[in-house]
């Protein structure tokens, strides 16, 4: 008996839901499917290509079209509801399928505006002087096309089941809605993966929580070789992709050659990072319309941010160009910068990300301790420890107060406040999000 190989199967309800009626890998597994409309779902990490064969009476086989699964799964239809089927899927008759760009991926004709992103009039008198650039890596529409395919491609990962957005999610302002992330064998990773938002315009140059990477460059190259988080090597992912004849296509619009290399990588990724720009926000109309479409809350927040928050988290951007030290913890368990630079001074002191899009990012701080905004208001109101070195104006808050001291109200309004920070377009626009074909055509 030759080995054919379902992996998936799920069947569509009239109602829209879906219920997965198999996972299996087994060689010579046949599966029936009736119902509403449905579809057969294929979940292959090799990226294979899979001929479809289908029977009424599990004797005679039809033989279907070939189908090639891009980046781990694909989805291909089934019969109506009218009628009984057996399917079978059989790599060994599998026909040659072209692997193009157009084939592989939704993109644009002409690719996206990523270059030169629109800004309301305050933001874009600002942020200019914020822009993280380098020189030799300037965001070109191709190159963080390219970096956008990278993103969402599971090859990066040593099982190849996971890709930088796996911890990096749209729907939740380019962070993860867990704590602690979870790599490609399951295993959790040591910090909270942070927002991505408006990485373009953070100041300082460096990057991670602890700010051992001394660039955007450096950075997007660490996770693809950390043992945790997706194991794997350069020239493994550089002969993967290589493998893939699309890419040609890719790094030829990107950096006028098909070469692949790991620098041109880390070029794209960095390119597409950078692109994910916010200014759509409730608090950028209001700075066009002197506030008035603030609530008596929210200006109230606005205010008590002013007096509390703004020195770590200040310029348009909401953060600043130095790590600070929050007092989250004493004795301090994790030391952050510390643990990179060897100073006791450095010791809990982290980077201070923006609060763009702070609602979308929780849980908070490095270690996702703080499952909601209000939880780290209390935190920055009566919870911070008195450590050496403690961000100002926390200890001018400290020695003389024993805290913050806000009152319920004007707690309510910081949290108000932030959540005018948000841009929901950032989570929805088509440029940001995952390009591969997951549907059979």
């Amino acid at each position: 008996m030759k080995a054919y190989l379902l992996l998936a199967i799920c069947v569509m309800s009239a109602a829209g839901q879906t219920s997965p009626a198999l996972l299996a890998e087994k060689p010579g597994l046949l599966l029936s499917v009736a119902g509403d409309s449905h579809f057969l779902e294929i979940k292959d990490p090799g990226n294979r290509a899979w001929m479809l064969q289908s029977s009424s009476d599990l004797k005679a086989w039809a033989d279907g079209p070939t189908h090639r699964v891009f980046n781990g799964v694909l989805r291909v239809p089934a019969a109506g509801a009218d009628r009984k089927q057996f399917y079978r899927l059989n790599p060994e008759l599998a026909q040659p399928l072209p692997s193009s760009a157009a084939r592989a991926l939704r993109l644009p004709a002409t690719p996206f505006n990523y270059a030169n992103p629109v800004f309301p009039p305050v933001f874009a008198s600002q942020v200019g002087a914020l822009d993280n650039q380098p020189a030799d890596n300037v965001v070109t529409n191709t190159g963080a096309t390219l970096g956008r395919v990278l993103f969402y491609d599971k090859r990066l990962s040593a099982n190849q089941s996971t890709s930088c957005a796996s911890c990096h999610q749209a729907e939740h302002g380019f962070a993860d809605t867990r704590p602690l992330s979870v790599g490609f064998a399951g295993e959790k990773t040591h910090r909270n993966s942070m927002g991505l938002t408006n990485t373009r315009y953070h100041l300082g140059g460096k990057y991670l929580w602890d700010e051992r990477a001394a660039s955007l460059e450096v950075q997007v190259l660490m996770p693809i070789q950390d043992p945790i988080e997706m194991g794997t090597t350069l020239p493994i992912v550089v002969e993967r992709l290589s493998a893939e004849p699309f890419y040609a296509e890719l790094f030829t619009a990107a950096f006028g050659t098909a070469e692949i290399n790991s620098t041109r990588i880390s070029r794209a990724l960095a390119q597409f990072i950078r692109s994910i720009s916010s200014a759509n926000t409730k608090l950028d109309i209001a700075q066009e319309t002197n506030f008035a479409n603030f609530t008596p809350q929210e200006l109230l927040g606005r205010e008590v941010f002013s007096n509390r928050c703004s020195t770590c988290h200040s310029n348009v951007n909401f953060t600043t160009i130095a790590p600070s030290k929050n007092g989250l913890e004493l004795p301090i368990v994790d030391k952050g910068v510390g643990g990179v630079t060897g100073l006791t001074f450095d010791d809990g002191r982290f980077k201070v990300t923006t609060l763009r899009n702070v609602e979308l990012t929780a849980p908070y701080m490095h270690d996702g301790r703080f499952k909601t905004l209000e939880e780290v208001v209390e935190f920055y109101n009566s919870g911070v420890e008195f450590v050496d070195g403690l961000g100002f104006p926390l200890p001018f808050f400290e020695k003389t107060r024993g805290g913050m001291n806000l009152t319920q109200a004007e707690k309510d309004g910081l949290v108000a406040f932030m959540k005018t920070l948000t841009d929901t377009s950032v989570t929805t626009d088509e440029k940001f999000s995952d390009p591969f074909r997951y549907q059979a055509e």
